[in-house]
């Protein structure tokens, strides 16, 4: 069964699939459909109808599938209380591993299906005893192994990524060949499964604004803001302090909750609280990796950042204790933190508590 969004790279793995020779459904995952009229385009309508389009051109069975409780509980309240919490969360990775790769693959294997397939960018190995080796997908522009990072080793033996050895041009090229109507379909860029929803939008909408003051790393007020659930760390942009000269801009450092207040500091490297090295890693998960002895790993802190070196070592909670070789720019709790051997994906957590930062307090910081 595949994932089929009614986007080109799910269509193209349908695609492919087929013209191997594989019996192919297509499944659309209805998650959302913005019925809380929350500002924004969820064009799930739209979407349902070029999926069902692509079906009839492959000529191949196609359902929808109503997981929209599932993703309220699982991803919509996580977000919520992640965010209350004061915690930056990462949608996208959960929604791979509790929905598509959860949810809908316990879907898929009930009706009989033996495999989920996914537009993914990720190259898949199958080995001698069943178990299942993550690569990078072979576009370097495109890989999304980041967004698998929480995935475990049950799920990926049941999964597919037929575009994961392609381009994204050649993904383009093979829908056209097939002749599928999504072909020069722009990418979505949305929220997990919640379309074109601005997340401040989304946010505003279950949480309150519980305005504050802005303040510089020495406590001087310079603003005010809106909420500390409204901001992560290494923000340039929307925190509504200008910067008073040229070539220096100010971010987020820190949020000081006892007194509900926003500590904004220079984009620099010796800025108080934008740099880490040092982190506390929770609900790890292994992929091809026990990480039960010291190690060494390229852990990847954001999906667009790069995988750096970094020791890990285990600590008797289950916890991870993660060590930079060289300080990370806005590392923010509740991030998602894969980790690598070259290009393997190893696994992944959860960015809990930083260790070496000290910007929550006005006043008080190195």
């Amino acid at each position: 069964m595949v994932g089929l969004s009614g986007g080109v790279d799910s269509s193209v793995a349908a695609a492919l699939l087929v013209e191997q020779g594989h019996e192919v459904a297509a499944g659309y995952m209805k998650n959302w459909i913005n019925a809380e009229g929350i500002p924004g385009d969820c064009p799930w309508e739209r979407d349902i109808e070029d999926a069902r389009a692509v079906s009839k051109t492959l000529g191949i069975e196609f359902r929808v599938i109503d997981l929209i409780d599932s993703y309220r509980s699982r991803i919509v309240d996580y977000m919520i209380d992640g965010y209350r919490a004061g915690i930056t969360p990462n949608p996208d990775v959960w929604c791979n591993r509790e929905m598509k790769f959860g949810v809908f693959l316990d879907y898929a294997l009930e009706q009989g299906f033996e495999y989920v397939a996914t537009g993914h960018y990720v190259r898949k190995r199958s080995l001698h005893d069943g178990s299942a080796v993550m690569l990078r997908g072979a576009d370097p522009n495109k890989d999304q192994s980041y967004f698998l990072a929480m995935m475990t080793q049950g799920q990926a033996r049941h999964a597919l990524f037929p575009t994961g050895e392609m381009l994204k041009p050649q993904v383009r090229e093979t829908a056209r060949r097939f002749g599928l109507a999504v072909a020069e379909k722009k990418d979505s860029q949305g929220i997990c499964f919640l379309g074109q929803v601005k997340m401040s939008d989304f946010l505003r909408h279950y949480l309150p604004d519980s305005p504050g003051e802005v303040v510089d790393i020495s406590g001087r007020v310079l603003g005010e803001h809106r909420g500390l659930h409204l901001y992560t760390i290494g923000q340039r942009k929307g925190h509504g302090v200008a910067s008073p000269r040229e070539g220096m801009a100010y971010v987020v450092v820190g949020k000081d909750f006892a007194r509900n207040r926003l500590v904004i500091g220079w984009d620099r490297l010796d800025s108080p609280g934008l740099y880490a090295q040092r982190c506390v890693i929770g609900s790890v998960s292994s992929l091809a990796a026990s990480f039960n002895a010291p190690q060494r790993v390229a852990a990847q802190p954001r999906y667009r950042s790069r995988a750096e070196t970094a020791e890990v070592h285990p600590r008797d909670d289950g916890k991870l204790e993660l060590t930079f070789r060289k300080p990370q720019r806005a590392i923010a709790p509740g991030q998602i933190c894969a980790f690598y051997d070259g290009g393997q994906l190893l696994g992944g957590g959860v960015f809990e508590e930083i260790l070496d930062r000290r910007a929550d307090s006005p006043g008080g910081a190195p």
